[in-house]
């Protein structure tokens, strides 16, 4: 009985989080299989710990979890992976009333936008990713990167200022592995 308990617990307060977690794992690992395969790991390491969750957000819960998994799978890697998958776009509803060159240039613009967020060191791409496209608090951030809220404010400006410059100038070009 209590193995039914905790799993439509885990249902109740995990389950509905999917999409964010395949989000932020897509956006980190740049690769579409393996954020499918990141999730799945999550998946199971957070039904194996469900029972030491003491409730709360259990959204920002599920976000460390993905966060450190992938962690984990870069290390084992040793390297990052810097794989593109074509075709595959940000998730956005498209205007039916749109006319041809319209569903061009705002193809264009989300490609745009994919590419120069792909270029951000991953520090830069994991906080911008869990503010503006997953509307995680500063403090949530903070949480589930396990770092100060002031250094989540300062990625936050340097990732939005390098994406700024990349889009207004259309260069595309790899910064330097390097976080201040």
């Amino acid at each position: 009985m209590q193995e039914k308990s905790n799993l439509a617990g885990f249902e109740r307060a995990v389950l509905p989080h999917l999409p964010a977690a395949y989000n932020l794992a897509r956006w980190l690992t740049r690769n579409a299989h393996d954020a499918e395969d990141l999730v799945q790991e999550a998946y199971l390491r957070a039904f194996r710990f469900f029972g030491g969750f003491r409730g709360g957000n259990s959204r920002a819960w599920l976000l460390k979890i993905v966060r450190n998994v992938y962690y984990t799978w870069a290390q084992q890697s040793s390297f990052e992976r810097l794989a593109t998958v074509a075709g595959e776009e940000i998730e956005e509803i498209e205007s039916q009333a749109l006319n041809p060159e319209a569903r061009l240039l705002h193809h264009i613009d989300r490609q745009r936008l994919r590419q120069a967020l792909e270029q951000l060191p991953l520090e830069y791409r994991e906080v911008i990713v869990l503010r503006e496209l997953e509307e995680l608090s500063y403090k949530e951030i903070a949480e589930i990167a396990g770092i100060p809220l002031g250094t989540v404010m300062s990625r936050l400006a340097r990732a939005r200022k390098r994406l700024q410059q990349c889009l207004m100038t259309g260069e595309s070009r790899e910064y330097p592995h390097e976080v201040r």
